[in-house]
Parts: C-alpha cells; sequence; structure tokens
C-alpha cells in the first residue's frame, strides 16, 4: 500500500469517528429516550429515526456495496428508507430505540473499518471512459458517507431548534468575532465566461459535475449577506403586509403562513427577540439573518429594489479569480477552511457578525460565502451539462425540476468536509427551519 493510500485511510477514518463523535452529542448524550423517540415537528423526523438511518446507510454502502459484505440487519432496511417513509409517517415505524440505535451502529462501524484497512482506494476502471468513476477510487464513497452523515447532523440540529424545552446544546466559543463593515455595501462582478461545477474534486457529489463554461453579463452582488437590522427595516416596513413585494406563490404562502417576521421571531414591545436551541435572546443586528424561505427571501429582495442572484451567478462571485482566470475549490483558495475563513461546524449555535471572517473573502472581494446561512438563488434544482447520476439516483435526479430552489454556500451548522464553493443544496422554496439566509443583486445595466 503506498504511503499516499495510507493518509488517505487514515483521514477517512478520522472523518468517520468525527461524524458519528457528532451524531451521538446530538442525540444519545443530550437528550433522554423520551425525547429521542418524540417527533418534535411534522416536517422532521424523530432524532432516533435520523441515528439509525446513518448507520444503516453506512451499512449499505461501505459493507455491502463497497466491500462486497453480507447485510447485517436487512430487515430494517425498509425502515430507514427516506422515500419509503415520509418524514411525518416515521414515528410510527418500529424503529429501533436510542440503545439498540447505538448498539448497530457501533457493530455497522467496527466491520466498516475493517473493511476500510483492505480496501484499494487507487482501483480504477480499465478502459476509464472520461469522467468515469468507482465506488473505491480516491475513497469516493466513504467521502459520500461521510458527508452524508454531518448532512444528518445538520438536519438533527433543525429538529433541536424545532424542539420545545430547556435548552440542551452548549455553545463551543466564548465570543465570536466583531462585525467589520464591508468597504463598500456591493461587488461588481465583471462580465465574461467562467468554469462552474467540477470534474476532479474527489469529494463532490454528481450534481457538482462536469465543470462547464458559463458565460454571465456583469452584475452587481452584495459584499455581505442580508443582517437581521436590514431585514427588519423590511419587517417595520410592513413588507409582510404589501402585496407588491411578494411573487404569486410567496403572496399565498405568506397569507396562509401568516407570517410577519422570519421563524422564531417575535416582538416584545418595541424589540424584537429570536428563539434560538430554548433561549431567548434579542435579534442581533449585525449577524445574517437567517430562518427565511426562499419567498421571503424574494420579498425583501423586490422591496430593496434587487434580486436573488442566480445559481451561477452566487458561484462566480465565489469561485473566480480574475487575475489567473480560474476557478477556485474556496473563495479563499484551494485550502481546506478553517475557523479563520469561515464559520462551519457548530462551533457556535448561529452565524457570525457579518466581516467576521476577513480572511474568507473571494478574489473580488466578496465575504461569508461559506459557512453562517445557506444562501437562496433564483434557480431551480437542475442537472448540469451532461450530468450521469453516480452513484444512485436518488441522491439528485429525482428532485430535478421540482420547483426544489438551489442554495449555496453552507452555514454555521454544515460541516466543513459537507461543503465547497460548487456543492448545492436544495429545499422547497417554503422551507425556513433550515439554516437559510441570503444576499441580494442587481444588473449592472441599470446604472
Amino acid at each position: 500500500m503506498s504511503r499516499e493510500q495510507e493518509r488517505l485511510k487514515e483521514r477517512i477514518a478520522a472523518e468517520l469517528d468525527r461524524g458519528r463523535r457528532r451524531s451521538n452529542g446530538l442525540t444519545l448524550d443530550a437528550l433522554d429516550e423520551e425525547d429521542l423517540l418524540a417527533q418534535h415537528s411534522p416536517l422532521m423526523s424523530p432524532l432516533v429515526w435520523d441515528l439509525a438511518h446513518i448507520g444503516n446507510y453506512e451499512e449499505q454502502w461501505l459493507l455491502r456495496a463497497a466491500g462486497g459484505r453480507a447485510a447485517l440487519r436487512p430487515d430494517i432496511d425498509g425502515l430507514y428508507d427516506a422515500f419509503e417513509n415520509p418524514r411525518a409517517d416515521r414515528v410510527a415505524l418500529p424503529l429501533l430505540r436510542p440503545e439498540e440505535a447505538r448498539a448497530y451502529n457501533d457493530r455497522v462501524r467496527r466491520e466498516v473499518l475493517d473493511a476500510l484497512d483492505a480496501a484499494d482506494l487507487d482501483a480504477v476502471p480499465a478502459p476509464r471512459a472520461p469522467g468515469e468513476r468507482t465506488l473505491l477510487e480516491a475513497g469516493f464513497v466513504y467521502h459520500v458517507v461521510i458527508q452524508h452523515e454531518h448532512q444528518h447532523d445538520e438536519t438533527m440540529l433543525a429538529t433541536h431548534q424545532l424542539r420545545r424545552g430547556a435548552p440542551v446544546l452548549l455553545e463551543e466559543e466564548a465570543a465570536p468575532p466583531r462585525a467589520v463593515p464591508p468597504p463598500s455595501e456591493e461587488v461588481l462582478v465583471p462580465a465574461g465566461p467562467f468554469t462552474m461545477g467540477t470534474d476532479d474534486d474527489p469529494w463532490s457529489y454528481d450534481n457538482e459535475r462536469g465543470a462547464h463554461t458559463v458565460d454571465l453579463d456583469a452584475y452587481w452582488i452584495d459584499t455581505d449577506p442580508v443582517t437581521n437590522a436590514a431585514y427588519q427595516r423590511f419587517v417595520d416596513d410592513g413588507g409582510y403586509r404589501d402585496r407588491r413585494w411578494w411573487s404569486a406563490r410567496g403572496w399565498e404562502w405568506c397569507r396562509r403562513r401568516e407570517a410577519e417576521a422570519p421563524a422564531f421571531w417575535d416582538r416584545d414591545g418595541t424589540t424584537w427577540t429570536r428563539r434560538r436551541f430554548g433561549r431567548v435572546e434579542e435579534v442581533p443586528p449585525d449577524q445574517p439573518v437567517q430562518h427565511v424561505s426562499f419567498h421571503e427571501a424574494d420579498a425583501y429582495a423586490r422591496w430593496a429594489g434587487r434580486r436573488l442572484p442566480t445559481e451561477a451567478e452566487w458561484e462566480k462571485a465565489a469561485r473566480f479569480d480574475p487575475a489567473t482566470g480560474r476557478s477556485l475549490r474556496f473563495p479563499w483558495g484551494d485550502g481546506d477552511p478553517d475557523h479563520s475563513r469561515a464559520n462551519l461546524g457548530q462551533r457556535a449555535l448561529g452565524p457570525h457578525p457579518v466581516g467576521g471572517h476577513p480572511d474568507g473573502v473571494s478574489p473580488l472581494g466578496v465575504r461569508q460565502l461559506i459557512g453562517d446561512v445557506w444562501e437562496w438563488t433564483s434557480t431551480t434544482f437542475h442537472g448540469y451539462p451532461g450530468f450521469a447520476s453516480f452513484p444512485y439516483r436518488e441522491y439528485s435526479e429525482v428532485f430535478f425540476d421540482r420547483d426544489y430552489k438551489v442554495l449555496r454556500g453552507g452555514s454555521w451548522a454544515t460541516h466543513p468536509t459537507a461543503v465547497r464553493s460548487t456543492f448545492r443544496n436544495w429545499d422547497h422554496p417554503v422551507r425556513r427551519q433550515i439554516f437559510s439566509g441570503f444576499r441580494c443583486a442587481r444588473d449592472a445595466d441599470r446604472d
């Protein structure tokens, strides 16, 4: 075995362990059995379902599909199939109880580490077609499973936010970085082509592939995500009561939902407060607004005389380096995220103030594109030219062109292994329990 493959296996084992410690910290180490079995919102699964689903997914892909091993618990596959069981129905299933889920996950992990030790992660098809991949090549299937667990951890954090009761999650940092005003409110992105998507990132999903050239007109994009203070001006100006700012579907949602502010906001006299993981606090003015739906983001942009960026506009602002013409893996370059560059990985239980990560600025001067809040774009989720499903259709393809809107950039709850400038998230335009915000754009020819 080459030293390079040894290092890859060491990293995979370490990332698998980090993911499991985080999952257990959000479930078994945080709540009692009653809370883990309960459904805290019809929008979300019982937390114990997520926990055992993580182990079942790992078993199916790392032991059966990639390792060729016999099924450990084929009897539970149907219980933890996300497509067979809508979230609202999962509480009625005969789920593994918390300690059963722990024992099952531990058994799966022991066998996975044994299989990893024997795996050939240099395996490539011969002959190789352009863009072709195998499950084991460069550890791809292990990367899928690592990211999958962290994505469910973020989903579990959304469940914790919806849960009523005393706080159980602790802040990991004493004080966030201070807010730094932007040098300008918006950045001009020059007209011209850039490379969107990727062909070679070993962590990338099928929907991020392949790399293709997109030619855009010049446009302006906000230097920072929209803050709570800016969004409050829209609220206080009667934005939720003014039909002018809403699309037809957005206005229908707003009236039916009787929305008056972002989710979890409440007015206490003249002060806006928010509920955050069981704590009630004043809304911090200099943090990016979160828990807004696509419809709310779109209405704010109209009120401000602007619009939401397209997915391509967001990615060019995040990746394009005008000095070299290259598209970078992250706004700051190709190096992995760290605490100076982005607010990721649940270090804090919320966004950092705008301008708090100067090392994360893009070559064009756009800030906080990675971490803090997922950012809504105006684009409906679809495949790129030449899209090919891998390793299964249900990850991406079945969601294409079904009115799901694309979100970009990750949030404070997203783990660094599960985000990059090409990463594409998607959700229904009405969703706001997710850690979502936005920034605005406008056409340059309006100047």
